[in-house]
C-alpha cells in the first residue's frame, strides 16, 4: 500500500467547510477532505473565506499528507475525512 499525491490540486468545499484533495494508491484515486477547524488549529488566525482556508491547507500541506498516509488503510474505502 503506497499512498503517493503527485497532484498539487486541491479545491475547497463551501458547503462543508472543507478542502478537498486527491491521492493515488498505483491507479486508484482516494479522496480526501480537511476541514477548516482542523486548518484553523495548524493556522490559528486564518480567516474563513476561500483563498484563506486554501492558503493554510498549502503551509501545512505535508503535515497534513502526512495525516492522509496515517488515516489511509489500504482497502476498499476511497473517501477519508480528516477531522
Amino acid at each position: 500500500m503506497q499512498l503517493n499525491f503527485p497532484n498539487p490540486c486541491r479545491s475547497y468545499d463551501s458547503a462543508h467547510h472543507c478542502v478537498c484533495f486527491w491521492g493515488y494508491d498505483n491507479a486508484r484515486e482516494i479522496a480526501f477532505t480537511v476541514n477548516d477547524t482542523v486548518l484553523s488549529n495548524l493556522s490559528p488566525g486564518t480567516g474563513s473565506d476561500e483563498p484563506a482556508v486554501l492558503a493554510a491547507f498549502d503551509q501545512h500541506r505535508e503535515e497534513i499528507l502526512g495525516l492522509a498516509r496515517g488515516l489511509y488503510s489500504g482497502g476498499p474505502q476511497n473517501r477519508y475525512a480528516i477531522s
